[in-house]
């Protein structure tokens, strides 16, 4: 089978679309033709996966990035069993899409609304509803693929293929000295909080955080107190190996429409790797880390509260004991193994109709 997959949205290595979808395509023995913002790791680009380099768009400017995907899409189409799009605005070029179609549905896209700080606060009624408007437009003309169960109830019955990680047969035990958060780094998802903790923390405990910098904030970062690492973005392999061993891994998204449902990727993959999790109370968030026992959940936009349960992470056994736990839910219960069949499988079966 020949997969063309397209986004102009996220990084080339974006961790749902590279290293678990594509990746699972390639380990199933088929081609992907992946049109993407730049190269992925370059170790991962072997013959049957070839790269179409587009524009990313962002903000305002989207114009370039979506025309430039609509010339790859109109040729590269026709030779394939399948095309999959993972940005809302790709679903608008449905016409020029020549085989069968999936549109992934990565987040609420109504509900991300308010968590874009380009869209001036008069216009976000209006974005609110044309967000409407491309979903229907969508579910007339895609497959739909959503990554959370809530979805369901906005899209209907559809299959969900969730981004839990791959949980590796063994991991550095967690140790006190740092703690890390692993994501988009902005203000919704907390990154005042990470400065507060880097000034509060100061020598120690650093916080390490791994993830691109929205360009609404990057003056926030541009002097970071010591105790704060910027290590920007990186291919989700080299950031998890990046969290084995460390205190803690932060959850730190505030109280906002488009989190407060969700499942936080990175609370799996903490979990995954043997760390404890500090989190914010957001439903989903709080269920997993207090149904297995695996973390700390602290009150929304208290820096306070965050150095209080790092510092109680000192305490060996608790570390150990939270970390275990976490380790043992995920390989029970968010096993990325299993998500990654259902995908493939998906796909094989949306391609032979």
């Amino acid at each position: 089978m020949r997969v063309l997959v397209a986004t102009v949205v996220h990084r080339s290595d974006d961790a749902r679309i590279f290293h678990r979808q594509i990746t699972a395509l390639l380990d199933a023995g088929h081609e992907v033709v992946y049109v993407a913002p730049g190269p992925p790791a370059d170790h991962a680009v072997g013959e049957r996966l070839r790269l179409c380099h587009v524009p990313r768009s962002r903000g305002w400017h989207r114009l370039g990035a979506l025309v430039a995907a609509a010339r790859v899409l109109r040729i590269e189409s026709p030779s394939a069993d399948l095309t999959i799009v993972h940005d809302p605005e790709l679903t608008i070029l449905a016409g020029m899409i020549r085989s069968p179609r999936i549109w992934d549905v990565h987040e609420d896209l109504e509900a991300q609304i308010g968590d874009k700080p380009w869209i001036p606060r008069p216009l976000v009624p209006l974005a609110r509803t044309t967000a409407r408007a491309i979903v229907r437009f969508a579910e007339r003309r895609f497959s739909l693929l959503l990554a959370e169960d809530r979805y369901v109830e906005r899209l209907g019955s559809q299959v969900v293929v969730r981004n839990h990680p791959v949980v590796p047969d063994r991991v550095r035990p967690s140790e006190f000295g740092r703690v890390v958060y692993v994501g988009r780094v902005s203000r919704g998802r907390g990154l005042d909080a990470l400065v507060s903790l880097g000034s509060i923390l100061g020598g120690t405990c650093s916080v390490e955080v791994i993830g691109e910098v929205d360009p609404s904030c990057r003056e926030a970062v541009a002097d970071v107190p010591p105790g704060l690492i910027m290590h920007g973005s990186m291919p989700n392999p080299v950031a998890l190996d990046l969290v084995e061993g460390a205190t803690a891994g932060l959850c730190l998204l505030r109280d906002l429409p488009n989190y407060r449902h969700s499942v936080p990727t990175k609370i799996l993959e903490y979990m995954a790797r043997g760390v404890p999790v500090i989190t914010t109370p957001l439903p989903e968030a709080r269920a997993i880390v207090e149904r297995h026992g695996c973390g700390i959940v602290v009150p929304f936009d208290d820096p306070a509260a965050v150095v209080t349960a790092i510092r109680s992470l000192r305490d060996d056994d608790l570390r150990t004991r939270l970390a275990s736990n976490g380790r043992r839910a995920a390989a029970a219960h968010f096993d990325g193994v299993v998500e990654s069949r259902r995908f493939v499988a998906y796909c094989e079966m949306t391609a032979s109709r």
